[in-house]
């Protein structure tokens, strides 16, 4: 069975739920539901944007899923993994941070030859998600 497709007004609003929260970590953390809804549709959305088997997104305790082109994975453990906390992940997507700055500092682990194909499809957040990526671009988080 097919996911549901992500709404992009979906995706903006639940990136907005924690725009504030990304741009200052001085601010209080979301309410998990917030943050769970918003690392769900963004990684939805890169499974969208970027269809295929080869690759697991994992933004644990939130939500994994596979993308990008290439041989299928079906049993144990992937050969191509990317695994992240969620406010890096978050980071990425609305563009606060790059994939390789991430990657260097420890922050995601991206395993396998196909892993950093996710890099390409990040940021998530284009111009229409402009009111939550535009206050993470210009923060201290910015890398």
């Amino acid at each position: 069975m097919a996911a549901r497709p992500i709404d992009p007004a979906a995706l903006r609003a639940s990136l907005a739920a924690v725009a504030a929260w990304l741009a200052d970590p001085a601010v209080a953390a979301p309410a998990r539901a917030e943050l769970a809804a918003a690392v769900r549709h963004s990684a939805r959305t890169l499974a969208q944007r970027a269809p295929g088997h080869s690759v697991e997104l994992r933004v644990p305790p939130f939500v994994s899923v596979q993308c990008i082109e290439g041989p299928r994975h079906t049993r144990g453990t992937p050969p191509n993994v990317v695994e992240t906390d969620p406010r890096t992940w978050l980071e990425l997507v609305v563009g606060a941070t790059d994939f390789e700055t991430v990657v260097a500092a420890g922050r995601l682990r991206a395993s396998g030859t196909r892993a950093g194909a996710v890099a390409r499809f990040l940021p998530l957040a284009g111009p229409d998600q402009a009111d939550a990526g535009e206050a993470c671009r210009s923060s201290p988080l910015r890398s």
